[in-house]
This record gives structure tokens, C-alpha cells and sequence, in this order.
């Protein structure tokens, strides 16, 4: 469920922010108590309309999906457009004069689509994708490597220890990445901080996949 809601009052307090929220012309007061919901996903939208090079990443992007599926990339636009719906729950919407924040999530979108079919971009993934931390996810989500977007393994940035069975240790504060053989190899070989600084990714916890 995604609706736009108004911020009407906000304080800070020690927990955290605090804000008043109202869903105009909406009643879900009977949907929360009945289905519980405690906790809900919140994208602030500051007014800003997509950027020229997000525009750029989405084209771009969308064009080497277009020539890996054979089809034209206007028709690739509009099927990803309607991925994107499905995936979000977001109303229909123009790369022309959408928001900063959901062209952010359409190329996000686009991104993990070609992760997830092995799709091969004239351009690497970390190059494209509008939120680091979210394509870093998906690498490991979908067993690709961070670097050059190959089928990869997963790499423990925080050592798990010399005698430990990693089948049985629990790795969900530990930081990962996902890494084809070739850069695997290399991270062991030049060292996590050079290989961090010559590749611009990093390791992340991740607690659950999805």
C-alpha cells in the first residue's frame, strides 16, 4: 500500500524525530488497527524534479536492456515504467518532470531488474545506479559481483576466524560484499583499502535478504 501523505507538525526528541501525518481523503484507521501495522516506509519529497544526470543513468540504463531483450527502447521504457509500478506501488509517471527522489528509486529499479537477469550494461552497475548502499544490497541479493556485475560470491569484509564452520555461524553483523572470482581474488591481494579506493565499493551488513 503507498499513499501520499502531509506532514503537519514535527519535534525532535530524544528517541528520534516525532511528526504528525495526515492521509487526505483517506481512512485507514480501520486497515492499520486490523492488519497492525506498526511501522511503515516514509520518502520525503523536497520539490526537486529529476536531474539531468539521473535522466542520463535511466536512458542509458534502459537502452542496454532494450538491446539485450530486442526490444525497441521506447517499448523498454514502458514495460520497466510498469515493473516499476508493480515493484512500488507508484502511480504512473514521466522521466521528463518526475521527482528527484523517484527517479532515485526507478533507476534503483532498473539496476536490480538487470542484476537479477544478468544483464550486461555498456557501462558497470556502481557507474549507473543513484544509491550506493541500495546497489550494494542487491549484488548480494542476487549473487552478482559489485565490481563488473558477473556472477560472484560472497566475501566477508569482517573476518568470521580461523576455525569457525561458516555454515553454522550466525554473519548478520558482518560486513559483506559480493565479488566474481577475479575480484575476490584481487581484494586479497592488494588489500580491503586499496581495493575499496580503486573500485568505490565497500563492504555492508545486510541481516535479511529478500
Amino acid at each position: 500500500m503507498n499513499e501520499v501523505i502531509e506532514i503537519k507538525g514535527i519535534r525532535q526528541s530524544e528517541d528520534g524525530t516525532e511528526m504528525l501525518i495526515l492521509a487526505p481523503e483517506k481512512n485507514l484507521f480501520d486497515t492499520i488497527l486490523d492488519k497492525r501495522i506498526k511501522v511503515a516506509e516514509m520518502r520525503l519529497d523536497d520539490g526537486r524534479t529529476i536531474s539531468v544526470m539521473q535522466r542520463k543513468k535511466a536512458y542509458a540504463t534502459i537502452r542496454d536492456m532494450a538491446e539485450w531483450t530486442g526490444y525497441p527502447p521506447e517499448v523498454m521504457k514502458e514495460i520497466m515504467k510498469y515493473e516499476f509500478m508493480i515493484r512500488t506501488g507508484e502511480e504512473y509517471f514521466s522521466l521528463s518532470d518526475c521527482s528527484v527522489d523517484l527517479a532515485r528509486e526507478f533507476i534503483s529499479t532498473l539496476i536490480e531488474f538487470s542484476l537479477e537477469h544478468g544483464i550486461q550494461l555498456s557501462d558497470l552497475a556502481i557507474n549507473r545506479t543513484d544509491d550506493i548502499g541500495r546497489y550494494l544490497y542487491y549484488c548480494i541479493k542476487h549473487k552478482r559481483c559489485a565490481v563488473c556485475g558477473r556472477l560472484g560470491e560472497i566475501h566477508h569484509v569482517d573476518a568470521i576466524g580461523m576455525g569457525n564452520d561458516r555454515r553454522r555461524v550466525d554473519d548478520s553483523e558482518y560486513r559483506k560484499i559480493c565479488l566474481c572470482r577475479e575480484h575476490h581474488t584481487e581484494v586479497h591481494k592488494i588489500g580491503l583499502n586499496d581495493f575499496e579506493k580503486k573500485h568505490k565499493v565497500c563492504g555492508i551488513v545486510v541481516r535479511e535478504i529478500t
